[in-house]
């Protein structure tokens, strides 16, 4: 399992690199776009998103446009676990690890108060399984939440049947740019 695991991500990383920088740029809009009318988001109040990476949904604009008015949290490595802390603007972010942007302050442990969570991966399939980077934070930190859980991805991450773990915890619902899987 863990080599097909390795193979799709490999697979993925290839796959991403026909596109141009523009291109994804343009597909992340159209996704965030579709996802900001979504009742759960329309309804929620707490959001968990995530800062993103060069090769992830981009995710930074539609963080600085949505946290005035909803509590936006994102990840923090810490060890082994994701801490999550409330955004508080560009200038309250610092460099973690892993080069990942992430806001300053003190850990959001109140999880019950978590309406949504945006996921990233880096491929889903139709059942709403996830494949992640392969490090298990998410894994970890889902099973913590009771929220609404919305994985996020570009169409082409989109695969079959992907492999599946007995701790894997599948997303309700999986978005492309073209719309709900």
């Amino acid at each position: 399992m863990k080599e097909r695991k390795k193979r799709l991500r490999k697979q993925i990383a290839q796959e991403k690199r026909r596109y141009t920088p523009v291109e994804l740029a343009t597909k992340s809009a159209a996704l965030l776009e579709r996802l900001e009318r979504h009742p759960r988001f329309v309804e929620a109040r707490t959001v968990l998103m995530y800062h993103s990476l060069p090769d992830e949904v981009n995710t930074h604009a539609f963080v600085e446009k949505w946290y005035l008015e909803k509590r936006v949290l994102l990840p923090v490595v810490r060890g082994d676990d994701l801490e999550l802390r409330v955004y508080e603007g560009r200038n309250r972010m610092t460099v973690g690890d892993f080069r990942i942007e992430e806001p300053v302050g003190e850990a959001f442990t109140a999880f019950d108060e978590v309406d949504l969570v945006i996921v990233p991966g880096v491929s889903f399939d139709a059942s709403g399984n996830r494949l992640g980077r392969g490090k298990g934070y998410y894994d970890r930190l889902l099973p913590r939440l009771h929220a609404y859980k919305i994985g996020i991805c570009y169409a082409f991450q989109v695969c079959p049947g992907l492999p599946v773990e007995p701790f894997d915890l599948p997303m309700d619902e999986v978005w492309t740019e073209e719309g709900r899987l």
